[in-house]
């Protein structure tokens, strides 16, 4: 920043702050229904809504009943939907085989959502945790997370998705090479046009709790955790090694994970790449809002709006929210 001299009292930095339509004539950056993603969690059956324990006014939606729910958040800005599903656990095995059945619940509600709404955006997750008995997002060989086996599952996995129609996917298993082995398998399966939207920093974080609980993936067998294929919360640098990487093999945005406590990770990155760059508002970002505001901590409303202000003054191009409904209503509002 070129060094201006300014000084007191002829540069009062409160003036452009008094009133409402000065700060708004010289707000940097701008929330807008464009910038909002909406994580949806799915299950099987009819006519179902589950509300999700550890995430307040969070459900699980059979498709029949999710349907209603898009028509009517489309219809004031909706842009984006990302699916999770919920399997039921004798459904899972060892190697997540439901992953590569096109007729897998993913499949289906894709299939069914275009049906409806040709036009919205939606975003499939490539990796195999809703799927395997054992929680973890790849293969298990030798009580470790086997890389290159659970490529040629996911691979398999993002093709299946690109068929029932999903626009973006999204891998979030953090294996080595993956999403070269995904661009590879779409080029020659006639999708080249169908977006990949990796999840390159995704941190061994403590924030994913309440979605794990939402998939039924919280209770991992042995290894115990993901940390060793999910990030070191303590790196940054190792963060644009893997944005590096996954631009390189064809990855055309990427995804910051989790969010707010990220924020550098997502400076640094929008700095080094130019490409576009989405934060997730995760699970745990999420439930902390919410209980804070129910003991009456903090105001909901501002939260929330700070919240996701802060991502795009970070450089984020785009958010996953779980809040995306209730701002998307109260966008619609004071228009």
């Amino acid at each position: 920043m070129k060094k201006i001299n300014r000084t007191f009292p002829s540069t009062r930095l409160r003036r452009t702050r008094m009133q409402k339509f000065s700060r708004n004539l010289t707000s940097e950056n701008l929330l807008t229904s464009n910038d909002l993603i909406w994580p949806v969690f799915i299950m099987d059956g009819q006519n179902k809504k589950k509300e999700i324990k550890s995430m307040p006014l969070i459900y699980r939606y059979s498709i029949d009943n999710i349907i209603p729910e898009i028509d009517r958040l489309v219809k004031i800005g909706l842009q984006a939907i990302a699916l999770f599903p919920y399997i039921e656990n004798n459904k899972k095995d060892q190697t997540g085989s439901l992953a590569l059945d096109s007729d897998n619940l993913v499949c289906r509600c894709v299939k069914e959502i275009k049906k409806y709404f040709p036009e919205l955006g939606i975003i499939c997750d490539v990796a195999l945790d809703p799927y395997t008995s054992h929680g973890h997002d790849g293969i298990i060989h030798n009580d470790k997370v086997n890389n290159d086996k659970t490529i040629s599952i996911l691979k398999k996995q993002a093709l299946v998705q690109a068929e029932a129609g999903c626009d973006i996917l999204a891998p979030s298993d953090m294996m080595d090479g993956r999403v070269s082995s995904i661009r590879k398998t779409l080029e020659s399966n006639g999708f080249k046009d169908t977006l990949i939207m990796s999840y390159s920093a995704k941190y061994a974080s403590c924030f994913y709790g309440p979605f794990r609980d939402a998939i039924q993936s919280s209770k991992l067998l042995k290894p115990i955790n993901k940390k060793s294929y999910q990030m070191n919360p303590a790196n940054s640098n190792e963060a644009l090694y893997e944005v590096s990487m996954d631009i390189s093999e064809g990855a055309d945005m990427i995804i910051i994970k989790p969010g707010l406590p990220y924020l550098d990770i997502i400076s640094k990155c929008k700095e080094e790449f130019k490409i576009p760059i989405f934060a997730y508002q995760v699970s745990g970002e999420y439930s902390m809002i919410m209980s804070a505001a129910k003991m009456g901590f903090l105001n909901l409303e501002d939260a929330i709006l700070e919240s996701l202000i802060c991502f795009k003054r970070a450089g984020s191009d785009g958010i996953f929210s779980y809040f995306a409904p209730h701002v998307l209503e109260k966008m619609n509002k004071s228009r």
